[in-house]
């Protein structure tokens, strides 16, 4: 069984938390941290309770001072970071004319901040033994709706700042990659359309484990020569070509 150390950030919900089992099941340590304190206390206290090797911290990422203070927190408990996975975000969209500076700023500060400062962290604690680096963006950052261009904009954000971090890490041995999924359904699969399915060209609505299996194959050390790159996961949709007949 691995014995690797693993933050994930946004962990008790969504696509968050079938990361933090993911990394639990293939035997993991995990620190992962949420907004949200009572849902991250029961999904903490449950998998405890499944004997599972599992810590919350209550973080807001849009803020530098929680990150830096989460990060002593580690280093202190555990001495030791292999694993990031940047998953937590802000999904907000609203009319262009109503989107106010407060409204802009928090998203940017949630989305992509928070991955800038986040990684260069984790960094610190990985510099000795290298490690390895997962941001979450979206399909949102190469195809979009009207009126959702903060968030765009933050997840655009994310797909560039991986291949930077990956140049700057590299000395230190560390990997950074990202994931775009498309429509990762997260609250209630069975009630989905079969249209719904069907668009997809692999015929059916994506799934938090889609997410989290990748996240486990990206951090895989044998898969290091992988880096610096966004891997699209969302059913084929952004390869399909759509005109109206």
């Amino acid at each position: 069984m691995s014995s690797r150390v693993v933050y994930v950030s946004g962990g008790a919900n969504g696509i968050g938390k079938a990361i933090v089992k993911s990394f639990l099941e293939n035997g993991d340590t995990v620190i992962f941290s949420d907004i949200h304190v009572e849902k991250g206390k029961q999904l903490e206290e449950l998998l405890k309770n499944a004997g599972y090797d599992v810590c919350f911290y209550h973080c807001d990422i849009s803020k530098v001072a929680d990150i830096q203070m989460l990060f002593q927190f580690i280093e202190n408990h555990y001495g030791r970071l292999n694993i990031v996975v940047n998953n937590a975000g802000l999904s907000s969209f609203k009319s262009i004319w109503e989107v106010t500076e407060e409204d802009w700023n928090q998203i940017i500060a949630t989305n992509l901040s928070s991955v800038f400062f986040t990684s260069r962290e984790a960094a610190k604690l990985m510099k000795k033994d290298g490690g390895s680096i997962v941001n979450i963006a979206s399909t949102r950052a190469f195809m979009s709706e009207e009126n959702t261009e903060a968030y765009s904009a933050s997840k655009g954000g994310i797909f560039s700042i991986t291949h930077a971090l990956a140049m700057t890490f590299s000395e230190h041995h560390i990997t950074v990659n990202s994931i775009s999924p498309g429509w990762i359904e997260t609250e209630n699969y069975e009630s989905l359309r079969k249209e719904d399915h069907v668009q997809h060209p692999s015929k059916r609505v994506g799934l938090p484990e889609d997410i989290a299996r990748a996240c486990l194959f990206l951090t895989d050390s044998k898969n290091n020569f992988i880096n610096g790159e966004n891997i699209m996961i969302d059913g084929g949709m952004t390869k399909k070509m759509i005109y109206l007949s």
